[in-house]
């Protein structure tokens, strides 16, 4: 993995023998070889392999002597190198380890790609030279001494004169002080709705050394403000902690920190990677999508993962909403509407039923929200009905976004006619227009309105419009004011 995701720069036998030195790297003490221990030592060659450091190169004679006789094939390696590094670690991942979109979509994401499904596609339209796969490279490979015994020797002695020397000296020297880290009392949520009254949970509370750790790794130099802690534990066998400070949260596990915006609803579940979120202490158990409990620890669900093949989508409900992964930073409640639904008044929040699932689960791959946080996504099918001249069956939806601050942006989208984009929409007085091609071959203009509305299209002619469904034969050049009344 490590030598297809280097950059390809220069000769194979360096870029091969900077491979092995990585690998080594990370094999520093005993071995873990649980399904865990392996994901995280994969995290750390993936990389390094990424960005290596020119350091690498520096004494680097150890691993060139340990080289095999055979190296890879040049022109799998040059095709490879002419992507993206985050392109690179997509193909590797799914076609050499033969790994599954949603589990490298997670692998790049503790890389800190932005864009991972982007990444994932790119890769899969990427073919080898003459249409091959690239060959797992497994050589044998001679163990490579990078030292002798006297230099170690020399470093062991060296190292104890220096320890009595710091224990002699300790009590002069001030010791280090980071943030200090705060937690709510454990009963606090049941009088305040808020971030500040989440307790800490997971079963590295106490460990102090741990925690402390985290808050240092957040802080910069001389940064001694509080920060509070919502949860330290085991997530997949990986030491992980939660902390919040101001309008900032940060996940720290394993010397890696990922700082984000809090979010703005202090129900809103935390995710932890790997298709697992922390939970408000004061929300009901969660249940599965198909039914039943989804188990909860410490606070923590169990792996949710949505139905589709972009990882995106309905992921749970928790109470009276249904959770989602937009492909954000943070789940969105998902909500919908039939065609029958007329707007006005307060609307509470309605977990998703067969049809909502179903339209979501369509929705969730084509749509593209920005870089803010979305809270809530709403999904109102307007109109469902027969599309003409030998048409399917198609569903227009209005979905609409709303992002933390207040902001909100609203799409629509023609499920069934190749599910495409046809321009902004009203979230509550919905109508919208396209062109399409009929399987006949023949081009139309279809526009279709909200329930209690009419289309109505300046610059088609011969318009016919059927319950709610407008249809007019034409070119595709015309300009079309639409409107609904």
């Amino acid at each position: 993995m490590a030598y297809f995701v280097l950059p390809g720069r220069g000769k194979r036998v360096y870029r091969l023998a900077v491979a092995r030195r990585i690998v080594d790297g990370t094999a520093r003490g005993a071995r873990d070889r649980s399904p865990a221990g392996y994901a995280r030592r994969r995290t750390r060659v993936l990389r390094r392999a990424m960005r290596p450091s020119r350091r690498l190169r520096v004494g680097l004679g150890p691993w060139l002597r340990a080289l095999p006789p055979r190296l890879p094939d040049p022109a799998l390696t040059a095709a490879l190198a002419r992507l993206d590094p985050e392109v690179r670690v997509a193909y590797v991942l799914r076609h050499v380890e033969g790994l599954p979109r949603y589990a490298v979509r997670d692998q790049l994401i503790e890389l800190r790609v932005r864009d991972p499904w982007a990444a994932i596609r790119a890769a899969d339209a990427t073919r080898p030279p003459g249409g091959r796969r690239p060959e797992r490279f497994e050589p044998v490979l001679r163990p490579v001494r990078t030292r002798s015994a006297l230099p170690l020797v020399t470093a062991v002695l060296l190292t104890a004169g220096l320890v009595a020397v710091l224990v002699s000296t300790e009590h002069h020297a001030p010791r280090p002080r980071g943030p200090r880290v705060v937690a709510a009392a454990p009963d606090a949520w049941r009088h305040v709705r808020a971030l500040d009254a989440w307790p800490a949970r997971g079963d590295l509370v106490r460990d102090r050394a741990f925690t402390a750790r985290a808050a240092r790794a957040w802080a910069a130099p001389g940064d001694r403000r509080d920060v509070r802690l919502l949860y330290a534990g085991h997530v997949d066998g990986v030491p992980l902690a939660v902390l919040r400070r101001g309008d900032r949260l940060a996940r720290y596990a394993r010397d890696d920190l990922d700082a984000v915006a809090a979010p703005a609803d202090p129900s809103a579940p935390i995710p932890l990677g790997g298709g697992r979120y922390l939970l408000a202490p004061w929300d009901p158990r969660p249940e599965a999508l198909t039914g039943g409990p989804l188990p909860v620890a410490d606070g923590v669900t169990a792996a949710a993962r949505a139905a589709t093949g972009c990882g995106r989508g309905p992921l749970f409900h928790l109470g009276a909403r249904t959770v989602g992964d937009l492909g954000g930073p943070d789940p969105a409640v998902l909500a919908y509407h039939g065609p029958d639904h007329r707007p006005g008044g307060a609307e509470r929040p309605a977990r998703l039923g067969a049809n909502g699932r179903r339209v979501w689960n369509r929705l969730a791959c084509l749509v593209r929200p920005d870089a803010r946080a979305v809270t809530e996504a709403t999904a109102w099918n307007f109109w469902t009905g027969q599309l003409p001249d030998g048409g399917k069956r198609a569903d227009w939806v209005c979905t609409r976004l709303a992002y933390s601050g207040g902001a909100a942006t609203a799409r629509a989208t023609l499920l069934g006619a190749g599910d495409r984009d046809t321009g902004p929409c009203d979230a509550r007085r919905p109508v919208s227009g396209t062109r399409w091609r009929s399987p006949a071959g023949r081009w139309y203009y279809l526009a279709a309105a909200g329930r209690g509305l009419v289309p109505h299209a300046k610059g088609v002619v011969r318009p016919d419009t059927r319950n709610r469904l407008l249809v007019a034969p034409g070119p595709r050049g015309v300009r079309v004011t639409l409107t609904a009344r």
